[in-house]
């Protein structure tokens, strides 16, 4: 347990780190499926490094950039759709090369 106390981090301990509050967080879960901490033994919520990221990306977006939840999950479908389709593009781009 020890070992997985550093690799994830107590919603009490990222409401400090990002300085939001556990309902927030907890609220956020529901709203962005992007979001999901690992349920632990007791019901207790533990989230990743990857996930913090996500948090802090959210936060940004809604308290110093002022959109709002349906702009931030737009946002957030829009670049995971621009990840999957550079993808996408570099397996045409190859498969047109061997074409050639």
């Amino acid at each position: 347990m020890n070992k997985n106390r550093k690799l994830y981090k107590s919603i009490g301990e990222v409401s400090k780190e990002i300085s939001i509050s556990t309902h927030t967080l907890r609220f956020w879960e529901k709203e962005f499926k992007q979001i999901k901490p690992q349920i632990l033994a007791g019901k207790r919520r533990y989230y990743d490094r990857n996930t913090i990221v996500k948090l802090k990306k959210i936060k940004f977006l809604l308290k110093d950039k002022g959109l709002t939840i349906n702009g931030v999950k737009k946002f957030l479908v829009n670049e995971n759709f621009f990840n999957l389709d550079e993808n996408s593009n570099n397996t045409i781009n190859t498969s047109k090369t061997n074409l050639k």
